[in-house]
């Protein structure tokens, strides 16, 4: 179970472990309104990809965020910087390639660290998820260090914080489990008290993702049913002071700067569009509920969930 959080100019991703689940991973994608792109739907041979894509002329078939049937998993967003360079190549592909190659996460980051300085900033998490061999996710940023990191899984791991391409974190004091697998008797009620946690963790996550109804907009929620966010007011307050976002922000004036920090962005024309919390369960049981924005109009979204079983 990874545990953590990655912040950046575009979007913001929540990735945390719970007792019952391999990865709760929640995220928001902000983008200019006009940006032309698709809801997430299952595409590439045999259709085995399930993710969001751009339509942009020029990057199409980028993505942001991903996951396909053999469990590789992949999430970007963009570092905060004013000035880009418009020759540079779209950071969509770096997802959409990793979910339809062969490669391990850790060898595909290593490529991908080689052709780093062709990019705008970024930071990218690309994991393999596999009920059998166990659960590998890495990590690299073509702003911090050189080389791809493998974030270390299990109970004892920390709320690892991404942030400028690096990955920090206090490990959590967790009683370890016996050779059988089972906690010691002495860790029963620990347990279970993480497992409460856990519980109002994965609400608390939901509620942050925007996603209506918490529980409700998982497995057996309406599909495809239009509908308003939650309140904006909430969702827009400030998310500074924050030292990562505002050291990446320094080149803005403050009132940008506090807009783009928002849980949920609202600009007249760039903002929060997509809301995605993935959950997969330790028998390799995914769901995938999308919250989107349609057209250019905030005040109206549609959500929709797709579930299946990851292959062995």
């Amino acid at each position: 179970m990874l545990q953590g959080q990655l912040i950046a100019e575009d979007s913001s991703i929540w990735v945390c472990g719970h007792p019952c689940r391999v990865l709760i991973l929640a995220a928001n994608r902000d983008e200019f309104y006009h940006r032309p792109s698709r809801a997430a739907d299952f595409w590439g041979n045999n259709n085995e990809v399930l993710s969001g894509l751009d339509m942009e002329e020029g990057k199409e078939g980028g993505t942001w965020l991903g996951i396909n049937t053999r469990g590789k998993l992949a999430a970007l967003t963009n570092y905060l910087q004013p000035r880009l360079d418009r020759d540079a190549r779209g950071r969509g592909e770096l997802v959409a390639q990793f979910l339809t190659s062969d490669m391990d996460s850790l060898s595909y980051l290593k490529k991908v660290s080689a052709e780093g300085h062709l990019y705008n900033g970024f930071n990218l998490i690309a994991a393999d998820l596999s009920t059998e061999k166990g659960d590998v996710i890495c990590y690299y940023g073509n702003r911090g260090e050189r080389e791809p990191v493998a974030l270390a899984p299990g109970l004892a791991s920390s709320w690892t914080h991404v942030e400028k391409g690096r990955v920090g974190g206090v490990p959590a004091r967790v009683p370890p489990t016996s050779h059988a697998g089972r906690a010691n008797p002495s860790c029963r009620d620990l347990r279970a008290k993480q497992r409460a946690a856990g519980d109002a963790l994965e609400e608390a996550v939901l509620r942050k993702a925007a996603l209506p109804g918490g529980r409700g907009a998982g497995p057996g929620a309406p599909q495809g049913r239009p509908g308003r966010p939650a309140s904006g007011r909430a969702q827009q307050r400030r998310g500074l002071p924050d030292p990562a976002i505002e050291d990446q922000g320094r080149e803005y004036v403050q009132p940008i700067l506090s807009k783009y920090a928002a849980v949920c962005v609202r600009c007249p024309d760039y903002g929060t569009r997509t809301n995605t919390v993935i959950l997969v369960d330790a028998d390799g049981h995914v769901t995938f509920t999308e919250r989107s924005m349609l057209g250019t109009d905030p005040s109206c979204w549609e959500t929709s969930t797709h579930e299946f079983r990851l292959q062995s």
